[in-house]
């Protein structure tokens, strides 16, 4: 009876043994399924809004332990800057595999140039579509002329970075060069039969290795002669070892990397997103400054706080929340907003005349909107003197043409019935003859009102409810002292402190 008990016992434990190692040979003999896969969309410009939304989409993607983080490229490119921080951001992606598809179809273009190309090479794989293409990544500036290609230090700074992708994820550096350097040679090479590409530079030390070797090196077609940028098509990419394959849709890409069942997730920019693409367009940032510079002026020169104020507050405000979200805010441009402010405030209302204090102030509400756009202070690299003189350019201008906007309003003042009470709308009319003008002199002789701004010599007065701009014989007049008119002549109103 034991004995049956034992035996009995002994088979359970090898049929459980059998279904365990079975269990173990399925695991690891079927097809991974189940996956997270997060697709990202990289369209459009390359530039510093699409930063924000990539850096974004990468941070949850990873919060949510993405297995694959597909890049759905169709750029012409855009600015180097913002490439660089893109293909960093994605080389930060990992343990997730990230693969660069470069799409086509009716709303595409089938390209990733540029920069596009070189956040293609910063992805551990490359997909393309048929008929696309991927290359010409030179950089260029942006000049007086136009765009003009850029010096031979930025050049060599770039050529090397995307060298340096390309080594990394497994890709052929001589391509990433010549796509970036027009001087560059590539060709085709076979070594003992296989196919691969080097650069003249490559192909002569390949050749001194092949003599101690013994490996046969045979010189193919050129691929990029000297002066022309590489750009490569889907076949070409395949053929020479970069592109992981030629497919049509994202399926063939799950089936390639042997990923059935993916769980995909599709992150797409949100109203968010297009919201500071637009606030910090320069367009739009140009005239957020313009309103904003105008509306303080004619705040910081009228009495008391009111709509012109707030309009200032809510521009400046747009301006720096867009910058900050692209992460180029911080204390220090605010601090520089404010205490611009302040000297401009304190020139007006108690330092007498115009001088270092006004133009100090001038200068450090440039300078923090400058600053403010840009995620440095001095530029290092040549791109990023175009992008300071871009910036500079952007600032500048709307500086200028707030002065000019603000002055046509001040001439316009008399004539604006929303400033009527700021100006002294007499006028003298042929019309009108002089009898109007003798008792409006009559009336304000020996009015005695308060000065509402330093008059220095000029600001405005008060008159009982009427609030006019008068002058002095040139002393200077502090604000809220009681003052007598002691002269009319025509829209000239001379006082004198009482």
């Amino acid at each position: 009876m034991k004995n049956s008990i034992n035996s009995r016992k002994a088979h359970m434990l090898l049929l459980f043994i059998l279904a365990s190692l079975l269990t173990v040979q399925l695991a690891f003999s079927a097809p991974e399924d189940g996956k997270n896969v997060f697709i990202i969309p990289i369209k459009g410009e390359i530039n510093r809004s699409l930063v924000v939304f990539i850096r974004r989409s990468i941070e949850q993607a990873k919060t949510k332990n993405a297995d694959v983080i597909l890049f759905d490229i169709n750029t012409f490119g855009g600015r180097v800057d913002s490439a660089l921080q893109i293909a960093t951001l994605i080389g930060s992606a990992e343990p997730a595999v990230t693969v660069a598809y470069v799409t086509s179809g009716p709303e595409s273009t089938g390209v990733s140039w540029s920069a596009g190309a070189l956040i293609s090479f910063s992805s551990s794989r490359i997909y393309m579509s048929p008929g696309t293409s991927l290359g010409a990544a030179a950089p260029v500036i942006m000049g007086p002329e136009g765009t003009q290609a850029a010096s031979e230090k930025v050049v060599s700074a770039l050529r090397a970075q995307v060298a340096a992708l390309a080594e990394k994820n497994g890709y052929p550096a001589g391509i990433a060069r010549a796509m970036v350097d027009a001087d560059i040679v590539l060709k085709e090479v076979y070594v003992d039969g296989t196919l691969t590409v080097m650069t003249d530079e490559e192909l002569k030390d390949a050749q001194r290795e092949a003599k101690k070797s013994g490996k046969i090196i045979e010189e193919g077609k050129i691929i990029s002669p000297a002066g022309k940028l590489l750009t490569l098509t889907a076949g070409e990419m395949e053929r020479y070892g970069v592109s992981s394959g030629t497919v049509r849709d994202r399926s063939a890409i799950f089936k390639d990397l042997g990923i059935e069942n993916p769980q995909i997730t599709d992150l797409n920019p949100t109203a968010a997103d297009r919201a500071v693409e637009l606030i910090t367009s320069s367009a739009f940032t140009s005239l957020l400054i313009i309103a904003g510079l105008v509306a303080l002026f004619i705040e910081i020169t009228s009495p008391g706080f009111g709509v012109p104020g707030t309009i200032a507050i809510i521009c400046f405000a747009v301006v720096f929340a867009g910058y900050a979200l692209l992460g180029t805010v911080g204390s220090i441009e605010l601090i520089m907003f404010v205490l611009g402010l302040v000297l401009l405030v304190l020139e007006i209302f108690i330092i007498p005349g115009f001088g270092v204090a006004g133009i100090t102030g001038i200068i450090l509400i440039v300078a923090s909107l400058v600053l403010s756009m840009q995620g440095f202070v001095l530029p290092s690299f040549e791109w990023q003197r175009g992008v300071l003189r871009r910036n500079l350019l952007v600032v500048g201008l709307s500086t200028v043409s707030s002065f000019v906007i603000f002055g046509v309003l001040a001439y316009s003042l008399p004539q604006l019935r929303l400033f009527s009470r700021l100006t002294l709308d007499a006028s003298q009319k042929a019309e009108d003859g002089f009898t109007v003008q003798t008792e409006e002199e009559s009336a304000l002789l020996g009015k005695r009102g308060v000065a509402v701004t330093t008059l220095r010599p000029s600001g405005k007065a008060e008159f009982g409810e009427e609030i006019l701009y008068v002058e002095t014989d040139g002393e200077f007049v502090e604000s809220g002292t009681p003052v007598e008119v002691v002269e009319v002549s025509g829209n000239r109103i001379r006082v004198r402190k009482c």
